[in-house]
């Protein structure tokens, strides 16, 4: 038998396995399959649409110290797939919730902490850690048993290569592997499955290029981007990025 708590607002359509436990304030949309032994605890809010497969815990409160028992959340968008074992944390008084978007795919093992922020269409392969404050944007690959320290920013369209230790910012389009976490190169092969086109593609690499192969520290490179190589919106998600992190970007290959 399973337990679902009468404060709990699950749509009609919701298909609910056996020992599942549901507690109070939690809402599940329309469409949503959880699957025998899953945990859904207060402050969740499940999508359309969603699957939560076996022995997963959404909404179980975060791992840190500072938390005292405020009321946080945890959003989970239309269309995402949490698979077993996986755990996905509420926020604290930091930021007050816990997101992970539309159409991710959180795969076995895998924890999402406290005030993390995954946008759409994010896969977390296998036995991948999010420690607490990680953005992820759209369409970032992480590689099975990736570790990614507290605070980290992990840009658009990545590939993650397994096993990474990720202290260091990841600016969008590029691969990042080795230890330490290095620039690898542009996920040439995923910008072009998501409909990139050749010129788009072009002025990436010319970015990159200037960024880690001119020989100029960071702050010359971005000068010289943007003095030289034309406006476009590749160009200036890298740039804005890379202004915007606190703690760095990844170092390029020596």
């Amino acid at each position: 038998m399973n337990y679902i708590h009468p404060e709990s607002k699950l749509d009609p359509s919701v298909q609910v396995g056996p020992f599942v436990y549901i507690d109070k304030d939690v809402e599940i949309g329309a469409g949503t399959v959880i699957d025998a032994n899953a945990t859904i605890l207060e402050g969740t809010r499940i999508g359309k649409n969603c699957h939560i497969f076996p022995s997963a815990v959404v909404g179980a409160i975060p791992q840190d110290l500072k938390f005292k028992g405020e009321k946080t959340y945890v959003f989970i968008g239309d269309n995402t797939t949490i698979r077993e074992c996986a755990t996905v944390h509420r926020g604290t008084a930091s930021k007050g919730k816990t997101v992970v978007g539309n159409h991710c795919l959180i795969m076995a093992y895998s924890h999402v902490a406290h005030d993390c922020i995954l946008h759409d269409h994010i896969i977390m392969s296998n036995a991948t850690q999010l420690a607490g404050e990680v953005e992820v944007d759209d369409w970032a690959i992480l590689g099975g048993g990736t570790l990614v320290h507290q605070f980290t920013h992990i840009g658009a369209h990545v590939m993650i290569q397994g096993g990474t230790r990720i202290n260091k910012d990841i600016p969008p389009f590029i691969i990042a592997a080795r230890d330490p976490v290095s620039y690898c190169g542009i996920n040439s092969v995923g910008l072009g499955r998501r409909g990139f086109t050749k010129e788009q593609v072009t002025s990436i690499q010319e970015t990159y290029r200037l960024l880690y192969m001119s020989g100029l520290n960071v702050s010359q490179a971005l000068e010289q981007i943007v003095a030289t190589l034309p406006q476009t919106p590749e160009r200036d998600l890298i740039v804005d990025f890379i202004k915007a992190s606190p703690r760095g970007v990844v170092r390029g290959i020596n």
